[in-house]
């Protein structure tokens, strides 16, 4: 009988465990870079359908606001279908509308599309829910943090990747408005490749699929809304939405503040851009391994402390990044926000797994689902025709820094966990 891994070793492919591993955080890179595979475009793209200012920002909030509703459906699916399943049926559908876009020719096809395209970012949901079966509790958080960042990275490689794919499209002789359209088929194809390996390398838990094993049937599960009274969940959820919610604001929005800001050529800005996304190599792992080592020295009150310090760190570099003059300061202060944003990720999931030991999916699931919902909150504000991307990011960084104070002087602590509650955790970490 396999058993979770109690060790990560991210070298490896040998065992059911880290084949999964790999798989299932390229599964999330891979969906992550269709889902804003548009973005770095967006200059081209503006330009060719005439959308205005609000409509543009229409279809950033339509890119995220698909996925809130997505991931709760997603890890129901989890539990009935199993990981596999469900990552490879997401893959399939979820390639149709990153293919298909290229047929928009006016903003409300292209917004249609672009919401559909959002449901692929539930992928999220599958990475963290499979990680979690796959390793025990006590690497179980640095092996989530780490397949959640490498999947982020995702939004990072799109901004610089994206941009050449188009170029060189171009250079073959194509239209600027054929190009960013055959540039999107890049990457359906990588998802339905991904669908391929997914399906023939992976298995729903060490011991096999759901269907061999019967877990299905013996791990029934009732939903407990008790959890929603519990105001922890609720700080944790706006404290997501203050971080992941701004980094795929940031992902949307950061080619376009490049060009229209500092005048950079669209390959420029997207490769500035995807530099922010590049720190999800490192940084959203640091946070959670931090977290971890802060909890075992001063318990949860601990990792709260962090959290809400990260959170402050977050909040000043952004209105620095807002009121930057030039394109250094710029650079240096998005680098600043990148990774103490990035560690407020990787913070806040590892507070999550012992909020409610019993209900550690659904909570999960609805601080995941709140790091949507600030990103689509955030659409808003960039989409106003009377407020500047550049007072956009400051009442961003003041609203990050309230939100730093609610953690602060929010309560954590860690309940006992009951050999029945390890289950849930195994279970759980749903993002």
């Amino acid at each position: 009988m396999e058993k979770q891994l109690t060790k990560l070793n991210i070298f490896s492919l040998k065992g059911i465990q880290m084949r999964t591993f790999h798989i299932t955080w390229l599964m999330f890179f891979v969906c992550f870079f269709g889902w804003f595979g548009l973005a770095p475009l967006m200059p081209t793209i503006r330009a060719e359908l005439h959308l205005s200012k609000g409509q543009v920002g229409n279809t950033i909030i339509a890119s995220v606001a698909a996925t809130i509703i997505a991931r709760l459906i997603i890890g129901k699916l989890c539990d009935t279908w199993g990981p596999r399943k469900t990552a490879v049926r997401l893959l399939i559908v979820g390639s149709l509308p990153v293919f298909l876009v290229g047929l928009a020719h006016d903003y409300t096809s292209f917004l249609l599309f672009r919401l559909a395209i959002g449901v692929i970012g539930s992928s999220f949901v599958i990475t963290q829910f499979h990680t979690s079966m796959m390793f025990a509790p006590n690497i179980k958080g640095t092996a989530n943090a780490v397949t959640g960042g490498w999947g982020n990275l995702g939004g990072g490689v799109t901004n610089m990747v994206m941009p050449l794919i188009f170029a060189a499209i171009v250079g073959a002789g194509y239209t600027k408005a054929e190009a960013w359209r055959y540039a999107m088929i890049v990457p359906g194809v990588l998802m339905l490749a991904i669908a391929f390996l997914y399906w023939k390398f992976t298995k729903d838990t060490p011991n096999g699929n759901y269907d061999e094993i019967g877990y299905a049937k013996t791990n029934p599960s009732k939903t407990d809304w008790s959890i929603l009274a519990d105001w922890r969940v609720w700080a944790l959820t706006m404290a997501y939405a203050m971080c992941f919610g701004m980094e795929i604001t940031f992902d949307n929005v950061a080619s376009l503040h490049f060009v229209d800001t500092f005048h950079l050529s669209q390959s420029s800005a997207g490769f500035w851009a995807g530099i922010f996304g590049f720190m999800n190599l490192f940084a959203r792992a640091l946070g959670g391994i931090v977290s971890d080592k802060v909890g075992g020295k001063f318990g949860m009150r601990g990792k709260g402390l962090l959290l809400a310090g990260v959170l402050l760190l977050e909040s000043i570099g952004l209105i620095l990044f807002a009121q930057s003059g030039n394109l250094t300061m710029a650079i240096i202060s998005m680098l600043s926000f990148a990774l103490f944003l990035k560690m407020s990720n990787g913070a806040t999931y590892g507070i999550v797994p012992f909020i409610n030991s019993k209900n550690v999916g659904m909570v999960s699931g609805i601080v995941g689902a709140g790091g949507n919902l600030g990103g689509m909150l955030f659409g808003f504000l960039f989409k106003s025709e009377h407020i500047t991307y550049v007072q956009a990011f400051t009442y961003i960084g003041i609203t990050v820094m309230i939100v730093s104070a609610i953690v602060l002087v929010t309560r954590f602590q860690k309940q006992a966990v009951t050999e029945p509650a390890k289950d849930a955790v195994l279970a759980g970490s749903v993002a």
